[in-house]
């Protein structure tokens, strides 16, 4: 198939046949792929929008760069928002790959975005690359005054796995200054996390 085919499959109501030209996109990619996926990003067909964010995912660590400049420097959320789960999608598609420090740094700045939809996949994508954004999502919640941030990020350190959450998790729980919204997704976010990582050692 041609390039210009497979875009065109980008926007197949078939999800298998989505799915299928991400993966060809990605594997015969040229130049122009990730400027051109990048550039549906604030399309008005949400599925189509939806299967580049994907495709740039599928690409990985190579879309990084550019995802990362549209999502500190673009004027519309849209495409912040798109570039923040498009960065989920490269690590949940390359978890062998570690996460370049770009992005890491990209969506430690998107976590004060101001559109909700731009920080909260920020804390789902820190959430999905795991371990080393660890800490960024730890000094965020410490710092955020945003109960709904602080609140994703609790429920993303529950499904992280990373054992240092167990402390941060607990402390939380029993901290009678904290908002109790937080406090509640605390509680319980910890036995998620204690089942999450018993799993893991198995």
């Amino acid at each position: 198939m041609t390039t210009d085919s497979l875009f065109e499959q980008l926007k197949h109501p078939n999800p298998n046949l989505r799915e299928r030209a991400m993966w060809q996109l990605a594997e015969v990619r040229d130049e122009n792929t990730i400027p051109r996926l990048m550039s549906i990003l604030d399309d008005e067909d949400v599925t189509y929008r939806r299967a580049a964010v994907k495709a740039l995912g599928a690409i990985g660590v190579d879309a990084v760069p550019a995802v990362v400049e549209s999502l500190l420097n673009s004027d519309n959320a849209t495409i912040r928002g798109s570039c923040a789960k498009a960065l989920a999608q490269v690590a949940a598609n390359h978890p062998d790959v570690p996460f370049p420090e770009e992005g890491l740094q990209g969506l430690k700045t998107a976590l004060n975005d101001e559109n909700g939809v731009v920080y909260i996949a920020s804390v789902m994508a820190l959430g999905e690359i795991g371990s080393p954004a660890f800490e960024i999502l730890n000094e965020a919640l410490k710092t955020t005054d945003n109960v709904a941030v602080a609140v994703a990020i609790v429920n993303a350190l529950g499904s992280m796995g990373d054992v240092r959450g167990v402390e941060v998790l607990t402390a939380l729980t029993n901290d009678e200054t904290v908002d109790p919204y937080v406090r509640e997704s605390a509680v319980s976010a910890l036995p998620r996390l204690e089942q999450v990582i018993k799993y893991s050692r198995k």
